[in-house]
C-alpha cells in the first residue's frame, strides 16, 4: 500500500495561499487524496448570510467516509468558526476545535 503525498501550504496572505507551488486565490477543501478543491462557501453563506460561520450542510459536504479530523483553517485572520448547529451535532469523543489563524499553524 502506497502512501499519500501530504500536500504542503508554502504560503498565505489575505484572499490568497499557495499549495505545492499552485497559488489559489479563493478558499479551498484539501481532499483526503491530496486533491485541492475550491471550497462551497455558498452552503454556509445561505444559512448564516457569511462564510466566515461554517454551516452543518458545509461540514458534511466536506466530511470524507476515511477522515479521522477534520482540519479547518480559520481564516488570516482568525474569523472562521463553527456554527452551534456543527458544533452539537459532534461526537462529544471526537469533538476537538483547535482554531487559529493559518499563519500561526504553518
Amino acid at each position: 500500500m502506497s502512501k499519500r503525498k501530504r500536500p504542503v501550504i508554502d504560503d498565505t496572505s489575505f484572499g490568497s495561499i499557495s499549495v505545492d507551488g499552485v497559488p489559489y486565490d479563493h478558499d479551498i477543501i484539501i481532499t483526503l487524496e491530496g486533491k485541492v478543491k475550491k471550497r462551497k462557501k455558498k452552503l454556509s453563506k445561505s444559512v448564516y448570510g457569511t462564510s466566515h460561520t461554517l454551516s452543518l450542510p458545509e461540514i458534511e459536504y466536506v466530511y470524507q467516509e476515511e477522515a479521522k479530523a477534520i482540519i479547518i483553517g480559520s481564516g488570516q485572520y482568525g474569523v472562521a468558526r463553527l456554527s452551534e448547529e456543527v458544533y452539537h451535532s459532534l461526537p462529544r469523543e471526537d469533538a476537538r476545535f483547535p482554531f487559529s489563524p493559518l499563519l500561526r499553524r504553518l
